[in-house]
């Protein structure tokens, strides 16, 4: 429809899951897009490595989607990869005193699905347990007009200005925010502080339970290359572009190392500041989505793969809340015997400085907390890896930076990536998103994409 005019491509460069969602898209609307990957596999930043030492598979850091994910599962579903993904309606917090509370949606409609987990948990004494519940409820009765309102402010302020205490900010609120944006409450924008709550607690019982893939995070995406050859597409592993050429306003080419591909059609999944360095400085002012690309920030995160002699826990996850350890998975059990448990560290700026060595020595000592047998197991191996640009940081001075699809100044440019206006924080969601809405704006079709609906309660309740 379009995409073979004249022989010429779309041309997509990144292959994360804007990228691929955004292919795959131009792909089923008949177009034959070439999307170039400057590394050697898909996923960008939601993939695996070849571990040296071990021999085996490990994810850079472990990756989850909720059920209010919906095009996220989309993309799973074209990919034919929705039954890697293992669902948990039943999410397990482990207290400051070491026991164990389990969060676990009941059969009634939202939002008194998650009443009696909440009444039950001991994480927090029965008046933050009330403080909680009032907000919860006043987020339900301001909706997603409410939540607009606080698009100048973080979740920090709503909070201390809801009358939530420190402890319970600590505890409760920046355990799930931390985890699910990668930034604390204070420095993440209220709008998205609000939207985890709105969208994945309270809006319905299924939009709050977790998928973990069960597999290697790039063998989710290995089907993107059959179905893009089947539409007469391409993916170009190691295809670093060095450039986008212009003619005027208008895009022309796609410089790499080894081609100058010729093209009027260019979908940027690209960090901000390495779209910047594609286009020449003075063509910034040309287009408002560019102007901002230098204001755009990072927030680190740290993935933690440790494997013991013997089992540690049953447990197939674990909250750390309120402590400098985010989440511990379990990745299972090896033919031998030996357990291999995940920690992830969100927001991980205090431990990017550290060793290796001194990061494995924390993550045991949380871990210690949690499960005697961490202390008592021998640790056969342990690789930390470190992602210093895990996702850009959604604070408030960015959101009106977040570009559109296009088009823009610079005609023939379409962006995406999680960073762009997606309507959400820095997610995997975020980036389907995105990669969606570049593909619809090529094409003049729907997005396609279709928000998980509140239940009815809730919705009569406010939260619309």
């Amino acid at each position: 429809m379009g995409s073979n005019l004249n022989g010429e491509r779309t041309i997509v460069i990144g292959g994360g899951l804007a990228g691929i969602a955004a292919a795959l898209r131009l792909a089923d609307a008949g177009h034959a897009p070439l999307l170039l990957e400057a590394r050697g596999g898909l996923g960008g930043r939601a993939t695996s490595l070849d571990d040296p030492r071990t021999g085996t598979v490990l994810d850079n850091c472990q990756h989850v989607l909720m059920g209010c994910c919906t095009a996220l599962q989309t993309l799973y579903q074209r990919l034919g990869v929705q039954d890697c993904v293992e669902w948990h309606d039943e999410l397990h917090w482990l207290r400051e005193d070491g026991g164990i509370d389990s969060l676990r949606a009941d059969p009634l409609p939202a939002p008194l699905h998650q009443t009696r987990s909440l009444v039950r948990m001991k994480l927090l004494d029965v008046r933050s347990r009330r403080d909680v519940a009032r907000l919860m409820w006043r987020m339900i009765r301001m909706g997603h007009r409410g939540r607009r309102a606080w698009r100048d402010r973080s979740f920090g302020d709503f909070l201390r200005e809801h009358g939530q205490s420190h402890h319970v900010i600590r505890v409760f609120w920046d355990t799930v925010i931390t985890s699910a944006c990668n930034l604390p409450s204070d420095r993440i924008a209220a709008l998205h502080g609000l939207q985890v709550f709105q969208e994945a607690f309270l809006s319905g019982r299924t939009a709050g339970a977790m998928g973990v893939p069960n597999v290697p995070l790039r063998d989710l995406y290995e089907p993107a290359q059959r179905i893009l050859d089947g539409a007469g597409g391409e993916i170009r592993l190691g295809a670093a572009v060095r450039a986008i050429e212009f003619d005027g306003r208008n895009a022309v080419a796609v410089a790499t190392g080894r081609d100058v591909l010729r093209t009027t059609r260019v979908v940027s999944t690209l960090p901000p500041d390495a779209l910047g360095r594609l286009i020449p400085p003075s063509l910034h002012d040309v287009d408002e989505r560019i102007r901002g690309l230098d204001r755009f920030r990072f927030s680190p995160i740290i993935g933690v793969h440790l494997r013991f002699h013997g089992t540690v826990t049953a447990l197939p996850h674990l909250i750390l809340a309120g402590r400098p350890v985010h989440w511990m998975f379990n990745k299972g059990t090896d033919p031998s015997g030996r357990q291999h448990l995940h920690a992830v560290i969100s927001a991980a700026d205090a431990w990017m400085d550290r060793s290796e060595d001194q990061i494995v020595d924390g993550v045991l000592a949380e871990f210690a907390r949690a499960f005697p047998e961490a202390a008592r197991e021998r640790l056969v191996d342990a690789r930390v890896i470190k992602e210093r640009r895990g996702t850009f940081a959604a604070t408030v001075d960015v959101e009106p930076l977040r570009p559109g699809p296009g088009p823009g100044g610079l005609r023939g440019l379409y962006l995406a990536g999680d960073w762009c206006d997606t309507g959400w924080p820095a997610t995997m969601e975020g980036a389907v998103r995105s990669g969606l809405a570049a593909a619809a704006a090529i094409t003049g079709e729907p997005t396609g994409i279709r928000d998980l609906p509140a239940g009815r309660l809730v919705s009569l309740l406010g939260l619309r």
